[in-house]
This record gives C-alpha cells, structure tokens and sequence, in this order.
C-alpha cells in the first residue's frame, strides 16, 4: 500500500508544484492590486486546467481518492507505525478538504474571469496561500511514507 500511497502523493505534489508556478506570480503584488497581466496570465492557466481539460482534470480527483484510500488502508493494516500512518491520513484529509472546499472553487472563479480586479487579485492570493499549504502537507505525507534511515 505504500507504494500507492507514495505514488498518489508524488502525483499530488507535481499537481501542486505546477499550479505554484502560476501562483507565485501574484506574490510581491497587493492583496486586492494584482497587475491585469499577472492575473491574466494565472486565471488563463486555472480556466484551462478547471473546466477546458475535462476530462483529464477529472484525474487529479481521482488521484486524491485512491491516495487517501492508499492511506487509510496502510492505517487498518499498520503497514506504519501507527502515528506516522494516522498524520499521513490526517495532513492529506486536510489538504483534499481545502481543496475541495476552497481552493477548486476559487480557482474556477478566477479562470472565468467576471469578478471585478479587486477580488480577482484576492482570489489569486487565496489560491497561492492554499497551495503553499497544501504543498506542504503533501511534503510531509510523502516523507513519513519512508521510515527512517
């Protein structure tokens, strides 16, 4: 199961790791005055990601169902220490949640683009605040995955 669970959580992290690389762009900006280009630039790449790529966009959901049930059943079997399995499960949930909830739905907002500058710029803010969380936690879920030397 770990191998699941490592693979899933790597697939995760690249996900992650391509989105910040449009986020990071709003980073130095204004909460609400992002530049129109930079917005431009970012809520192009979630439009596309969001609702033009179905159904491919449809597999990073998928990966976050298999890598969480990957999870769960590493915590059932004890396949780790039983701490380590538990905060894996607990970090991913967390990160899953706030995507769910928060980020997605943010992002699909942003990549219609018919909020006024002000909050697209918010938006923009949010969506790389919950990345960078999100990053992290999928960081540590990937090394807990791998005992100690």
């Amino acid at each position: 199961m770990r191998a699941i669970a490592s693979t899933g959580t790597g697939f995760l992290l690249a996900v992650l790791w391509f989105d910040l690389m449009f986020d990071v762009q709003a980073r130095g900006h204004p909460e609400d005055d992002v530049p129109s280009d930079v917005r431009a630039s970012i809520a192009a790449y979630y439009a596309r990601v969001t609702t033009a790529a179905r159904p491919m966009n449809r597999l990073v959901a998928l990966a976050m169902v298999i890598t969480i049930g990957a999870l769960a059943t590493e915590l059932v079997r004890m396949d780790l220490p039983v701490w380590r399995a538990t905060f894996s499960l607990v970090l991913t949930l967390g990160a899953v949640g706030l995507a769910a909830c928060r980020t997605v739905p943010s992002a699909v907002r942003l990549g219609r683009q018919t909020d006024d500058a002000a909050q697209q710029s918010r938006l923009a803010h949010v969506i790389r605040r919950d990345h960078v969380i999100c990053f992290g936690a999928i960081v540590a879920v990937l090394l807990l995955q791998f005992p100690p030397a």
